[in-house]
């Protein structure tokens, strides 16, 4: 079995080793080594990544059979091997893996939730709690707990102990591997069975800052971030409160406010629009009918439109075949292409029937029933042909009847 050299010193980079292994993954060479200090994916921890010999590591993952296999960018010379870990994304697990801990042990104490799942992610880590609470009252105080414990630079240790020793530690979790178990103890806190990688002492871990809390079925799903990534995140937020702030020409304290006046007043003229909107609609939907194609008893009003959604192509044909003998073929551009077909009472044509001839023309989808139908078609593809379609088979007086 390879030395996992990164259990004796999370904090050794550069490293000596030789090939023991070769083969093939998707294409890629991929060798197992006598020794390693490359993390492989495990545990909710991604991969380290680095180079071998100048050769970049692309991953690193658990065989079936226990070998840490690393997969490479490219074919390695000899068996001799002179290994180096990309430092920064390796502390940046250390850290969010530690402040995992400290979270979840928080979590345990202040709201008698345990973590049933844990990952690291490329911006965020995630923890996953075994019931379910959206309130920011037990928040504040996990956050207030979880970061006194990072002020405090406590030590943490990791360490194998056999299982006559297990019951005498007052364990978060239990493990669920046999033989010899790898405990990380965050001094006086938190007693976890873990094989990643951890900082050498609460305090580096740096800030931990819950970001967003949301229910998944019967658990909580807590995104965080920790150390580097919580001062980049603080960064970046601070960043949109200052141009916030200068945009709106106003004090970040009164940002919140400003925001929710700019909103009720856009509220307000979106009202005021579709209030005019209708009133043009109105005026204009009989000039739209006397303009319209007449086949047989029917009045065709066919009309595409460069930007409106669909609930005003909705009334619009409401309030077009309120007329007797009128069909509806309407259809807007932006912000993609969509249809509405109606029909008035006594008009004997299908719209289901022809939404689905229209879109297909388009490579669109759709469908609906007797009286009206709805569909679309990807991006803002040209309408026309759609409607082409529809007007086709309206004029063809053996398609388009009902049933």
């Amino acid at each position: 079995m390879t030395e996992r050299l990164y259990y004796q010193d999370p904090y050794l980079c550069a490293f000596e080793a030789n090939v023991v292994a070769s083969r093939k993954i998707d294409g890629h060479p991929a060798v197992v080594l006598d020794a390693t200090a490359f993390y492989p994916t495990a545990g909710g921890q991604p991969n380290d990544t680095g180079d071998m010999n100048g050769i970049p590591v692309v991953d690193v993952h658990l065989a079936e059979d226990g070998e840490i296999v690393h997969v490479l960018d490219g074919t390695l010379s000899g068996p001799a091997v002179q290994g180096m870990v990309d430092w920064d994304r390796r502390f940046d697990h250390m850290q969010q893996h530690t402040g995992q801990h400290i979270l979840s042990q928080a979590f345990a104490q202040m709201c008698n939730a345990e973590t049933v799942g844990f990952h690291v992610g490329g911006d965020l880590s995630t923890l996953d709690l075994d019931r379910v609470f959206l309130t920011s009252e037990p928040l504040s105080a996990v956050e207030r707990l979880s970061n006194e414990i990072v002020m405090d630079s406590r030590p943490v240790i990791a360490r194998f102990v056999d299982e006559s020793e297990l019951a005498a530690l007052p364990l978060r979790k239990m493990p669920v591997v046999e033989g010899p178990i790898r405990i990380v103890h965050v001094q006086g806190f938190d007693w976890s069975p873990c094989g990643g990688t951890h900082v050498r002492n609460s305090g580096q871990v740096g800030p931990i800052k819950v970001t967003r809390i949301e229910r998944r079925k019967t658990i909580t799903r807590v995104s965080f971030v920790c150390g580097w990534r919580a001062l980049s995140d603080y960064a970046h937020k601070q960043w949109i409160t200052q141009e916030l702030a200068a945009h709106l020409t106003t004090s970040e304290d009164e940002i919140i406010p400003s925001v929710l006046r700019a909103a009720a007043e856009g509220k307000d003229l979106r009202k005021a629009l579709a209030a005019a909107q209708m009133e043009v609609l109105h005026a204009r939907a009989a000039d739209w009918i006397a303009e319209a194609e007449l086949v047989g008893e029917m009045a065709i009003v066919r009309l595409a439109f460069d930007e409106r959604d669909v609930s005003w192509l909705k009334e619009a044909a409401r309030r077009l075949t309120g007329r007797a003998g009128v069909v509806a073929l309407l259809a807007t551009r932006r912000p993609r292409t969509q249809f509405v077909f109606a029909r008035a009472e006594g008009v004997t044509a299908d719209m289901g029937r022809l939404m689905r001839a229209a879109c297909a023309a388009v490579g669109g989808r759709g469908g609906g029933g007797p009286q009206f139908a709805q569909g679309g078609a990807p991006g803002d593809l040209s309408a026309e042909p759609a409607l082409d379609a529809a007007v086709g088979q309206l004029r063809d007086a053996d398609v388009g009847r009902e049933g």
